[in-house]
């Protein structure tokens, strides 16, 4: 299908697209890679006045190891993400889901900024950042705010970011050992019809994919794994007080099925001795 007509502008700064935004919010949106937008517009689901384009914004695409965290550019392609030796040595995880996404061209394009400010629940970005316990750097006309991940997912594609703000750093936690990253789906580029993030070094955090209207944790593995639970016995609380949705790809009780099943196996690699 074809876009509804729209005015395109190319933000040359961080100050200038938060100008164009405010403007008129709820008639601007941001474009960064393209990916999520851009098939929303086609279907005529988004239908946007004005497109800023910022995905030429120079310094907002960087990994940088930042003491007691790593910090990521909201413009950081997923691509260069899966590379990126600090990603691989202090968040291997991230580094690690960001070679899962979609297909080349989508992981050569796509932002994890973009796929973050989305908030799509069958996205295995966020639930990695969450499984880290990340911190979303936001920036608006008031300044720059600091969103947890846990609070920064509100609904189905609904997120903390506020009409005239503008995602700007990720930052997350160093976790270099005790994770792992499970999904199932039809075909390799596919959305997941579930995925699990799991990080185990201490205390436990388990994420999970398209099982909810909004990335969500998996309290009850949580819980039991804190009172000493096996994954297996953990595992089996995977879909306890979730609402995964019935689609043409599974029903809900699949899914509670599948997110017992790879909670289990991710559990297992996460806590497993690794080389």
């Amino acid at each position: 299908m074809i876009p509804a007509s729209f005015e395109y502008r190319r933000a040359g700064t961080v100050d200038e697209a938060l100008g164009w935004l405010g403007e008129d919010p709820d008639s601007t949106k941001l474009l960064a890679g393209g990916h999520s937008l851009l098939p929303l517009m086609k279907l005529r689901l988004a239908t946007p006045a004005v497109l800023v384009d910022v995905g030429r914004i120079e310094g907002l695409s960087y990994v940088r190891d930042a003491g007691d965290h790593v910090a990521i550019g909201a413009l950081t392609r997923h691509r260069d993400l899966e590379v990126s030796d600090v990603a691989r040595s202090e968040v291997p995880l991230l580094a690690h889901v960001a070679g899962q996404v979609g297909d080349p061209q989508v992981r050569h394009r796509g932002t994890i900024g973009g796929s973050l400010a989305h908030g799509d629940p069958a996205s295995d970005l966020p639930a990695a950042v969450l499984a880290l316990g990340g911190t979303l750097v936001v920036r608006g006309p008031s300044g720059t705010r600091e969103v947890p991940a846990d609070e920064f997912f509100r609904g189905f594609l609904e997120t903390a970011i506020g009409p005239d703000e503008m995602l700007t750093e990720i930052r997350v936690r160093k976790a270099p050992s005790g994770w792992a990253f499970q999904k199932f789906n039809r075909r390799a580029q596919d959305w997941a019809i579930v995925g699990v993030a799991a990080v185990v070094d201490g205390s436990a955090r388990v994420a999970l994919v398209n099982m909810g209207s909004t990335t969500v944790r998996a309290r009850g593995v949580e819980e039991a794994l804190s009172a000493g639970a096996s994954p297996a016995d953990a595992a089996a609380r995977a879909a306890e007080g979730l609402d995964p949705p019935s689609d043409l790809h599974a029903s809900a009780e699949y899914r509670q099925h599948l997110a017992t099943v790879l909670v289990r196996r991710a559990l297992e690699g996460a806590t497993a001795p690794r080389g």
